[in-house]
């Protein structure tokens, strides 16, 4: 005879569960997928980096993604050399032989085409080719041009300024190497990436003005643009200027300690004295803002990288420069890679036009 069950209260929130106070500023169609598929489970930085090299799969969620077909893109693995040895930059580009089984017209062929450079987040540790796979996709299928997907060097094995030089040689490569192989316009060539991809995109900016090297657009998202808030040790610093860190330590799923371990993880701990006024680590604090190129700046409600990737495109606006700066509300900070579940994501827009 079976016993009838008890009804338990569990007493504890889940693991890495969203707080009770913030729940409600969130979009609902987010609160569902992350209990459904990320609360109660352990996140990336807090298993072994060596667990996590091992079997990144393991412990990466790729649902609620909204899956791009193949079918119509052409894409290729190719090496670019960086100092110490090398690294994979995957291109995406239209598939003539699909277009024309289909009917599809694309772009004359004699036409250069315009370039898209993405440099994936994950906070410098994690990421990688599979991180922004279908965006690429979209890009392609949507705008017939040709993406240069970085896949840099990752911390702590790598750690500053490895991943930024590595993509700062993969621009030059591109220009340099890929021009003529891949019919490319260097004077529509744009640059982007998510969160620690916002940072790298955003020195490389930087360097693009500085070196005269024409940018027609820079895409933003919820971008790391100061890592001095925190301090040497990797601790946040009292007297950070950004409401976000405080109000939102306890987000889900970029809270504070996670920032923290990326700090550390990218920097060293501690930071090493002489990158205390690095613009390179810091972008917010480079000395000259004007004459950047175009910027798409991208920020999430319910991030703790809000305030900062908004400081940074205020300060771009300050210096004349062109910014479209959107706020996405009730949003996550991975609301980049979510286009299958919220409705907050910009994604269905941003290829409207």
């Amino acid at each position: 005879m079976s016993e009838s069950l008890k009804h338990v209260e569990i007493q504890q929130p889940l693991l890495n569960s969203i707080p009770a106070h913030l729940v409600p500023h969130f979009e609902p169609t987010y609160v569902q997928y992350y209990n459904k598929y990320s609360a109660g489970r352990l996140a990336t930085h807090q298993v072994p980096i060596e667990s996590y090299r091992a079997d990144p799969l393991k412990y990466t969620i790729a649902y609620g993604r909204d899956r791009v077909p193949d079918e119509g893109v052409k894409m290729t693995d190719q090496k670019c050399p960086v100092d110490g040895g090398e690294i994979t930059v995957r291109v995406y580009e239209r598939d003539s032989d699909s277009d024309s089984a289909s009917g599809r017209s694309s772009t004359p062929a004699q036409a250069p085409r315009p370039v898209y450079i993405n440099y994936h987040g994950g906070g410098w540790v994690f990421g990688g080719l599979p991180t922004d796979f279908d965006f690429c996709k979209r890009i392609v299928r949507a705008l017939d041009c040709v993406v240069f997907d970085v896949d840099y060097r990752l911390s702590p094995e790598y750690k500053y300024p490895i991943p930024v030089d590595d993509c700062v040689t993969a621009l030059h490569w591109i220009r340099t190497h890929k021009k003529d192989e891949f019919n490319l316009d260097l004077n529509r060539v744009a640059v982007g990436g998510c969160s620690a991809g916002g940072h790298l995109s955003a020195v490389v900016a930087h360097i693009c003005r500085d070196a005269g090297i024409p940018l027609a657009l820079q895409i933003l998202s919820v971008p790391v643009t100061d890592l001095h808030v925190f301090s040497r040790e990797g601790s946040i610093r009292p007297d950070q200027p950004y409401p976000s860190y405080k109000d939102l330590a306890d987000t889900q799923p970029l809270p504070l300690e996670r920032m923290e371990y990326f700090h550390k993880a990218f920097l060293g701990s501690p930071r090493p004295e002489h990158l205390e006024n690095d613009w390179k680590v810091s972008p917010i604090l480079a000395p000259n803002f004007t004459g950047l190129a175009p910027a798409l700046v991208l920020t999430a409600e319910m991030d703790v990288l809000r305030d900062e990737g908004e400081a940074y495109g205020a300060k771009m606006k300050e210096a004349g420069c062109e910014v479209d700066l959107i706020r996405f509300k009730g949003a996550p900070h991975t609301f980049m890679q979510l286009d299958g579940e919220l409705n907050s994501s910009p994604l269905p827009s941003m290829f409207d036009h």
